[in-house]
């Protein structure tokens, strides 16, 4: 098992909520591994600068708890930008011993440029609804126009090799081939697939996904955006994810974290 806990951090959208997990099944699947795991209790459509302050708070609590000098980082969508975000501005380098993102936009997702491209009455009116929704599910500050905005796509020569000697960083992607794959996110991937050419997992393209070690795709096959976290899984994916998860954290406790 991983020396340090191991900490599930979500994207946007998707939280825990009554009996919605953001992760589905993981959590468990990899504490009948014998890791010591936590799922993020960050805010849906939280800002990065926000989110990050969230966590760190949660973070700090489970360092204490374990009396654990660092924590481990697998983090999904947007959750990368928050935990970079935590570690890189809010002093918490010496408390991360590595980050893992999946499927994050470190470049900005097209779909999230195509929505801010809406007349601003629009965006406005749908961002009213998506932060009412989320403060009933609990969100403290949910923003969710601010937050289209950090996930617009861009062209960036930002290091993305990673941001620190003392945090091991590490990324992988997934890919969509069709849009039956995944009703759920079909549409997105139509939309996406009309906007760039690039391979995708309907949401994030596999460039954008690169940060630290990239280690390509998490799963063979086509996995979504959304499936990699186990939500709303056919069950003939769900060994493929839950065994990509196990070898993750398995090498994660191979390299000492």
């Amino acid at each position: 098992m991983t020396k340090y806990p191991v900490i599930l951090v979500h994207g946007i959208a998707l939280k825990d909520f009554r009996f919605l997990r953001a992760f589905g099944a993981i959590e468990n699947v990899l504490k009948a591994e014998g890791h010591t795991v936590y799922t993020g209790k960050t805010d849906g459509f939280g800002t990065v600068e926000n989110n990050a302050v969230q966590l760190k708070a949660q973070i700090t609590r489970i360092l204490i708890k374990h009396g654990a000098e660092k924590v481990n980082i697998i983090a999904h969508s947007k959750g990368g930008l928050d935990a970079k975000y935590m570690i890189k501005f809010l002093g918490m380098e010496q408390r991360v011993a590595s980050l893992t993102t999946l499927c994050t936009p470190h470049k900005g997702a097209q779909l999230a440029s195509l929505i801010l491209r809406l007349p601003l009455a629009v965006k406005k009116f749908i961002a009213f609804w998506v932060d009412l929704c989320y403060r009933i599910f609990g969100d403290k500050h949910p923003d969710s126009l601010a937050v289209c905005n950090q996930l617009k796509a861009y062209n960036s020569n930002e290091n993305t090799s990673g941001f620190s000697d003392n945090v091991y960083c590490q990324s992988y992607s997934t890919a969509m081939e069709r849009g039956r794959d995944d009703l759920i996110m079909s549409v997105p991937f139509m939309i996406t697939k009309r906007l760039e050419s690039a391979k995708s997992d309907g949401l994030v393209s596999e460039e954008s996904s690169k940060f630290g070690e990239y280690k390509g795709a998490a799963a063979d096959g086509s996995i979504s955006h959304s499936e990699i976290v186990d939500f709303m899984v056919k069950k003939k994916k769900r060994s493929r994810i839950y065994g990509f998860y196990i070898r993750l954290c398995s090498d994660l406790a191979d390299r000492g974290f």
